[in-house]
């Protein structure tokens, strides 16, 4: 393991939670790698590049705000494995109405990847509790 990357690794993933926050659309997609996948509700979705993620992200507020999504916080964020080209990040967020509370939890599992000297998330997945209980 590096230090250097499992800094990189947690720094990037902090990253994302404030541009995701912040609903700054063309940030959050400057936090990934491409192409990027996820993993959620039983399905893979590969986004090619950062405009058409920076596009799905705008279409996602409206979900959000249908929710009564306010904001997320990372419960927990634990380096699983690294090496200087990628590391695995175990993490619980909460999704938070305006008041704090958290309405949703959920653990996932983030890789992030050195590409071209860029740090990035390059792969997401998730277990929302929603899901657990189909």
């Amino acid at each position: 393991m590096t230090v250097d990357a499992e800094k990189q690794g947690i720094a990037v993933a902090e990253a994302f939670i404030d541009a995701f926050n912040a609903q700054d659309h063309e940030r959050l997609a400057q936090t990934l790698n491409y192409p990027h996948v996820r993993l959620a509700g039983g399905r893979f979705t590969t986004i090619d590049n950062a405009d058409d993620f920076a596009t799905g992200s705008r279409r996602g507020e409206c979900r959000l705000a249908e929710e009564g999504w306010h904001h997320t916080v990372t419960t927990a964020m634990e380096v699983v494995h690294s090496d200087d080209q990628k590391v695995h990040l175990s993490m619980r967020n909460d999704r938070c109405r305006e008041d704090g509370s958290v309405y949703l939890g959920f653990d996932t599992l983030w890789i992030a990847t050195r590409m071209d000297g860029h740090w990035g998330i390059q792969f997401r997945s998730s277990y929302l509790e929603h899901e657990r209980k189909r």
